[in-house]
């Protein structure tokens, strides 16, 4: 009887010294997590689209806080309203951001673009890129197969059976850039939505000089310049037989769509122009 209970006592002793150890080790290497940081979590949607350029809502909210300030940060998926919350909670200003959206830059449909080959393996952009250039004369163009649709967690991007082609849903898009980093051919681009949602950009990533290209696809950018010279503020650059709007430069005038001669630049949702009026000379009146 005696062993059993020196046995139990000894047992319980060992016990107490592990107990406080393990209290004195949870009192000394404690992590102090600030509350608000739990706070911020729960006003963020929770997509962890990593649009926000953070691992996730967790990552997010921790930069916010530890941060003590919110320049440069947004979450795309909530957007100013989720914005002007956490700001609330950190007592913070938050700057009003620009509405972003994705950007398909690439024209080259079944009509513009003619198959030459077909692919016949797995349906997979990024396979498919890995293997060969794609169906077409153009190795920079769409795939087709689909991989920015998938990433897509907002159901805002779908292939157009017509077109072969990805095409935006802009109410839907939350420019997390999913879609972008889905694409091995790198022709989506987040841009800024602009005012009443009108853009001008070049629709093509073709850099191959002006007769491969053209021979490729019939829309595609031949490198020409025309766009450059008509831009009053120098919004176009041209860079390895490539033109490129800058979309924070471009006043939206359009005079490079028309200038254009290959219809690679694209307007999105502006007006009908209207149509140019025929100047009728009057002959002077001879007064005797």
């Amino acid at each position: 009887m005696n062993l059993i209970l020196i046995a139990v006592i000894s047992l319980g002793a060992i016990a107490l010294v592990l107990a406080a150890i393990l209290y004195v080790a949870s009192k000394k290497f404690a992590v102090y997590e600030d509350p608000r940081i739990a706070q911020v979590g729960e006003v963020l949607p929770q997509a962890n689209c990593g649009g926000c350029g953070y691992p996730g809502c967790s990552g997010f909210a921790d930069a916010c806080v530890k941060a003590g300030s919110l320049d440069g940060k947004f979450c795309p998926v909530g957007g100013q309203p989720v914005m002007a919350k956490v700001a609330d909670i950190l007592g913070l200003a938050a700057d009003e951001a620009e509405p972003m959206v994705a950007v398909v830059r690439c024209n080259g449909t079944c009509a513009n673009r003619p198959r030459i080959n077909q692919y016949d393996g797995a349906k997979s952009c990024a396979i498919a890129a890995s293997l060969y250039g794609g169906e077409t004369g153009c190795s920079y163009g769409c795939l087709g197969c689909g991989d920015c649709v998938a990433a897509c967690q907002f159901d805002a991007i779908h292939m157009n059976p017509e077109t072969g082609l990805p095409e935006v849903d802009e109410v839907k898009c939350t420019a997390c850039g999913a879609c972008v980093k889905a694409c091995p051919k790198a022709i989506i681009e987040i841009r800024p939505q602009g005012k009443k949602s009108r853009r001008v950009y070049v629709q093509c990533v073709n850099k191959d000089k002006g007769a491969v290209a053209r021979k490729a696809c019939t829309v595609s950018c031949i490198g020409c310049g025309k766009c450059v010279k008509v831009c009053p503020f120098e919004a176009i650059t041209l860079e390895n037989n490539l033109a490129y709007i800058d979309p924070y430069k471009c006043k939206l005038c359009r005079k490079c769509e028309e200038a254009c001669p290959q219809d690679t630049i694209i307007a999105l949702n502006f007006p009908p122009r209207k149509p140019k009026t025929e100047e009728v000379s009057v002959a002077p009146k001879v007064i005797e």
